[in-house]
Parts: structure tokens; C-alpha cells; sequence
């Protein structure tokens, strides 16, 4: 397994635990840890893509990463403007 594939599979593990863990209602969806499992997954997925320039997948997962900061930071009430 090569770098890009070991931080690419801890990235997708990390979305689906927040998924999972959503979906079985053991974590709030509108939770911080929700989304920091979100942005530290959606992140690392966009690096592992990127290193293997797959550009579809940067977008998605950066795309992601983007939107789930924003959740995190209505989460802990951070003034967006």
C-alpha cells in the first residue's frame, strides 16, 4: 500500500465513521464531532486525491472540506462576515 493510498483510505474511514456514527444516532449530525470528523476526513481524502491528480475527487473532497468548516463553524457560533 503506498502513501497516498494509506492517507486516502484514513480520510474516506474517517467520513464514514462520521456517517455511521450519524446514521445510529450515537453522534449528533449537527455536532462538533461530527464536523470534525468531516473536515479531518473530507482533508485528507482531497490530499490523497491530489497525489494522485485525480481532479474530480479534489474537488469533491475539498468541496467537502469547505463545507463542512462552515457547519463547524456555525457550530461554535463564529461570525461568518
Amino acid at each position: 500500500m503506498h502513501y497516498n493510498d494509506i492517507i486516502g483510505t484514513i480520510g474516506v474511514g474517517l467520513i464514514l465513521l462520521a456517517f455511521f456514527l450519524s446514521t445510529a444516532r450515537w453522534m449528533d449530525s449537527n455536532g462538533k464531532s461530527y464536523y470534525v470528523l468531516n473536515v479531518t476526513g473530507a482533508a485528507l481524502a482531497c490530499y490523497a486525491s491530489l497525489l494522485i491528480n485525480y481532479w474530480p475527487f479534489v474537488i469533491l473532497e475539498g468541496t467537502w472540506t469547505l463545507v463542512s468548516i462552515y457547519g463547524l463553524m456555525k457550530t461554535m457560533k463564529i461570525k461568518l462576515s
